[in-house]
């Protein structure tokens, strides 16, 4: 499979989290070319901090290799990864990393910082950055503008 192909795959889970109300955020774990592991952010519905796609998807990946080294993977996720996010793909040593969507306000693997690749750390990993950028994008944009509606609406309705 391409990482297009991959990357589609990430949006099923994100798509997934929207449907729960959560920000819909999607993430795939390949090794050597068998999905070990899917995931979407369960943030609102688990309330903890740790609940990010990529997290989730990496503690499954875990478990499946019955290992904390993720040598041999590629993580695909929809949304540029946060410092914690960039952080634990560091500690897990993936190697590759492809992403959707750039986060202005967040993103660690080149927006903001690039923690990925910075030769400071005893890890570093390649970034592939914007695949299927635009379809990681839209979900984002469609979701936070039907967020503010709602919102919006509710509060009319309090009026």
């Amino acid at each position: 499979m391409t990482d297009q192909e991959y990357m589609l795959l990430a949006l099923e889970e994100a798509n997934k989290a929207a449907v729960l109300g959560e920000v819909p955020i999607g993430a795939v774990i390949v090794h050597q070319e068998e999905v070990i592991a899917t995931a979407f952010n369960l943030r609102e519905k688990l309330q903890t901090t740790n609940s990010h796609a990529e997290l989730l998807a990496i503690d499954k990946a875990n478990q499946v290799l019955g290992s904390w080294r993720l040598e041999d993977c590629t993580l695909y996720v929809t949304l540029e990864p946060c410092p914690m996010c960039a952080g634990a793909i560091l500690q897990a040593r993936i190697p590759r990393i492809v992403y959707g969507a750039k986060d202005p306000k967040a993103g660690c693997a080149g927006s903001l910082l690039n923690l990925l690749e910075d030769d400071r750390f005893n890890h570093q990993a390649e970034v592939v950055p914007g695949v299927e950028a635009e379809a990681c994008s839209q979900l984002l944009t469609d979701f936070f503008k039907r967020l503010r509606e709602k919102k919006k609406a509710e509060s009319n309705i309090q009026e």
